[in-house]
């Protein structure tokens, strides 16, 4: 029964979306006083109360397990932790596009409630543009990929989820990249508005930029967060592989990083309005490819749900629709836009522009080399597409885009001059030069490691100079978002190029009591033993781990054996100090007595990921900033409207 509420009510906000979609029209044919497009704002809000319904009974037949429903069976197993039961409602093709249009219908629920700053007509058609991508996705669902089939015969015993998904990082990983994903989304929706309506003014940027921001912050923590996983948990010692959908994730935090700063310039400055309409229409298409590439089954992944061609062509449909339609829109209205104030090239705004054509240069180039591979193989010809051309390539846009953030933030809005600001440039400039000959001295290391930490100290040292001068109680929030957010970056590149330059790894067969060695560290295998889980057995390795001459520590990495789905998985273990970590997996037999073990030390490798927080971070400083700002205009506004009032009434 709790499956049947939750297919009634989907339909029914299927229907809501259409009444969204006609009240919206209606309100800009015929203006907004219409009863039709009265129901607009309503309609989304129950929408997105009925979604959540739906929702919450794909989490409730998952939480008992009900095996009637075909999704459960598939995905779940009775025996499975109750965590790994909630987070299979969303690790897989049906649930992953309910979570999609659960979210969404929320985010538009929200804009319907709250949002009063833009004129209605141009609200009509966001919320219209809205309600238009809901349907699609609902269509998707209802037609195709219907998340409460029931099976004629309940299953005996669910299939089970993935063996490598059975992860705490991946229970969340999934939800935070659909959150960036529908914000982004919501920034589409603003856009096609404010095209509509020929209205891009700051005050629809306004309105927009706290759903980008919101939409970077969840993008950036999803992909942190998925680089981790990906790192201790398939035991192949790397954070990022270049992998088809890993780049479906990074394109759209490309996109919404150039759609931040555009938006920040309309709002504040009232320019880059042209720039601005494009990068919303470029960032959910980067979106919406991300959705075909991973539900279209034209690509083998664990990332990937899945492998159904029909379905594929379906998603094909929705992109060609919206961003086609989107695309024809812009072609035909952006010459209607005013080009909006004029700047300098010597300026914030200039700077700004600087890098959003290399961070769209940059995209340009994930894309291509993600397609690539995809196109030739249309035609049998298979071809790999890795880091010997994403890295090099791409070096060619990121180190000049690193320069210009570090110079950007410095110079004023408008009009400024590089003679104002010669001490700070000389300041990074000098950190910038002798960081190469400094590191190629000590260490002799490849060009690209080589600029990497070069530029990633020069950028830290640049990111907290726009505070020079400044009491820092009086800086403003957004300031320090910014300041917190650029350093991450510094951060974070310090810890890829680190990697890249020092790390070391020693595959050795050791018998037990045997010991080898891997950078600082000495590494004894003690004894090898069967363990079980609730859902697995495995071989764990029980050794010790000493660095240098301090106090060994236990470890024990695990080759484990899951039933339900049957699968072998490797679980490492990662110890960390304060210059790096050692990454320890434990391989098989090698039949003679002795058992294989693959060793890594990786110096600063986890400045990876705290330079994600660190950008996560100071993006919910700039959103806290900038809604704080906002209502500050909001209560300035209303409370001179009723001074006039007031004054009007004697």
């Amino acid at each position: 029964m709790i499956a049947e509420i939750g297919l009634a009510a989907l339909w029914l906000a299927a229907a809501l979306a259409v009444l969204q979609l006609l009240g919206g029209v209606l309100a800009l044919r015929g203006g907004t006083t219409s009863d039709i497009a009265a129901l607009t704002r309503p309609a989304a809000i129950l929408q997105g109360g009925l979604v959540a319904v739906s929702f919450a009974a794909l989490l409730y037949v998952f939480a008992i397990t009900d095996l009637s429903v075909k999704l459960v069976a598939m995905n779940s197993h009775t025996l499975k932790p109750l965590i790994f039961k909630l987070s299979g409602a969303w690790g897989n093709h049906e649930g992953s596009m309910l979570l999609w249009v659960t979210v969404m219908a929320l985010a538009g629920a929200l804009i319907a409630g709250i949002e009063r700053r833009l004129p209605e007509k141009t609200m009509q058609a966001t919320l219209a543009a809205q309600g238009f991508v809901a349907l699609g996705f609902y269509a998707f669902l209802l037609l195709s990929s219907n998340p409460f089939e029931r099976l004629a015969q309940p299953a005996a015993e669910g299939l089970g989820l993935n063996p490598l998904l059975q992860d705490i990082g991946l229970a969340l990983h999934p939800p935070t990249l659909y959150f960036g994903y529908v914000g982004l989304s919501v920034a589409f929706s603003f856009a096609v508005g404010a095209l509509v309506t020929k209205q891009v003014t700051p005050a629809f940027a306004r309105a927009m930029r706290p759903w980008i921001l919101g939409a970077w912050v969840f993008l950036t923590l999803g992909i942190t967060a998925g680089s981790y996983w990906a790192y201790y948990e398939l035991g192949w010692g790397g954070y990022w592989f270049w992998d088809p959908v890993e780049n479906a994730s990074l394109m759209p935090w490309l996109a919404a990083t150039a759609l931040l700063h555009s938006a920040s310039v309309l709002a504040s400055r009232d320019a880059l309005r042209v720039w601005t309409i494009m990068l919303g229409v470029v960032a959910f298409s980067m979106s919406m490819l991300g959705t075909f590439l991973v539900r279209s089954g034209i690509l083998t992944s664990v990332h990937a749900f899945a492998v159904d061609p029909e379905r594929g062509s379906f998603i094909l449909f929705l992109l060609a629709l919206y961003i086609g339609g989107a695309l024809l829109l812009f072609a035909l209205r952006a010459g209607a836009i005013s080009e909006g104030e004029r700047f300098s090239v010597a300026s914030r705004e200039g700077a700004l522009v600087v890098n959003n054509v290399m961070l769209s240069a940059i995209l340009a180039v994930v894309l291509l080399g993600t397609l690539y591979p995809l196109l030739t193989e249309a035609f049998d010809v298979r071809v790999s597409v890795g880091p010997p051309y994403f890295n090099p390539v791409g070096a060619v846009f990121t180190f000049p885009m690193l320069a210009v953030m570090a110079v950007g933030p410095l110079l004023r809005w408008r009009k400024d001059g590089f003679g104002r600001i010669t001490k700070e440039l000389a300041l990074v400039g000098a950190v910038l030069l002798s960081g190469p000959i400094l590191f190629a001295l000590l260490f002799g290391m490849a060009i690209l490691p080589l600029l990497g930490l070069s530029f990633a100290i020069a950028l830290a040292v640049a990111s907290f100079l726009p505070l020079k001068g400044r009491k820092l109680r009086r800086v403003p929030v957004e300031t320090w978002g910014m300041v917190i957010a650029h350093f991450g970056i510094a951060v974070a590149l310090f810890g890829m190029a680190s990697e890249s330059a020092f790390s070391t790894e020693k595959l050795a067969a050791l018998e037990e009591g045997g010991t080898t060695q891997v950078g600082p560290w000495s590494v004894q295998l003690q004894k090898v033993e069967p363990v079980a889980g609730p859902n697995w057995t495995a071989l764990a390795g029980r050794m010790t781990a000493t660095y240098r001459d301090g106090e060994p520590v236990e470890i024990a990495p695990q080759s484990r054996n899951f039933w339900a789905p049957p699968q072998q998985t490797t679980e490492s273990v990662l110890v960390t100090r304060w210059n790096g970590q050692l990454y320890a997996v434990m391989g098989s037999d090698a039949n003679d007595g002795r058992w294989q073990l693959r060793l890594w030390w990786k110096p600063f490798v986890t400045l990876i990921w705290y330079g994600g927080l660190l950008i996560a971070l100071g993006g919910v400083l700039a959103l806290v900033g900038r809604v704080q700002k906002d209502l500050k205009r909001r209560y300035v506004t209303r409370r001179a409207a009723e001074r006039r009032v007031d004054m009007e009434n004697g």
